[in-house]
């Protein structure tokens, strides 16, 4: 079954127990902007709040994923005109709510919130990846690519920094070294090197894409406990920024509960019984 709702700048529609979020200005390669920042923070409540949906993808129109930020606004916050706009970027900042104040602070920044989301995210990057596109597609849990994708961090080549925690998360996924390089270079980098990199987990020919992302996440609702993602996602996030013992005591804090979920229980019936799972999530 297939639903859909319009957006903005956003496509959104479920399908198989699957929400797809596609970034729609493909005429600028779905630069991001202030309208869809609004439009995907209201999708993802949508996807995390229906209980049909067990997984998100998120990917672009057209030929591109993200071209990072909107040029225009780069060139307002650039003029002396945009004086005004630039002096309300802190103010805007500090008064960013956000996406779940129960979340772990670090997941509670202008664009660390993806983590907050309690289903998986993949992020299928369909073509041009670059410089917020890029860090948006790093804050997703899993990372699939066509191979026409082509990275890049591009902040170098504008006089800015490694922003919004591109500096913490790079080096997790590639390495130190690998992540200056990019970072520092700028360099346009293919999808077989993100792979070889490990910045993606695999990548599929353009004319199979979108079909072969939508199996994977299809046979995951379908296939696994959606409350064992919801938790094992919390766990895998936070254990980022956690000394292993830390990691340990709260991996075995969550244990008990999983042991009375309906999902535990359906995990061995169906295994038993030799059917397919009925997972309901609880």
């Amino acid at each position: 079954m297939t639903t859909s709702t319009n957006f903005t700048d956003i496509l959104y529609r479920v399908e198989d127990g699957v929400a797809v979020v596609t970034l729609n200005r493909p005429d600028k390669l779905n630069a991001w902007r202030g309208e869809m920042d609004r439009d995907v923070r209201a999708a993802m409540r949508l996807a995390s709040e229906d209980s049909d949906v067990r997984l998100i993808v998120l990917t672009g129109a057209g030929k591109g994923f993200c071209a990072g930020a909107d040029m225009g606004l780069l060139q307002s916050i650039q003029s002396g005109a945009a004086g005004a706009a630039s002096s309300e970027r802190p103010r805007a900042a500090a008064g960013y709510e956000p996406w779940d104040p129960t979340a772990r602070a670090d997941f509670q920044k202008q664009y660390s919130w993806f983590p907050a989301v309690p289903k998986p995210i993949i992020a299928a990057i369909n073509g041009a990846c670059a410089g917020l596109g890029l860090v948006l597609s790093l804050y997703a849990d899993i990372r699939f690519a066509s191979d026409t994708a082509k990275f890049t961090t591009a902040f170098s080549k504008r006089g800015l920094v490694a922003e919004h925690g591109v500096s913490w998360l790079l080096p997790r996924l590639i390495g130190f070294a690998a992540a200056a390089d990019l970072l520092y270079s700028s360099r346009v980098m293919t999808a077989s090197e993100a792979q070889a990199l490990g910045l993606v987990s695999r990548t599929s020919p353009a004319e199979t894409f979108e079909h072969d992302v939508l199996a994977y996440a299809k046979a995951l609702a379908r296939d696994v406990s959606p409350r064992s993602l919801r938790e094992m996602k919390r766990e895998l996030w936070n254990a980022q920024l956690q000394p292993l013992g830390e990691a340990i005591e709260a991996a075995n804090a969550d244990m008990p509960a999983s042991f009375q979920s309906e999902d535990f229980k359906e995990g061995v019936a169906h295994f038993v019984e030799k059917r397919a799972p009925r997972f309901t999530g609880r």
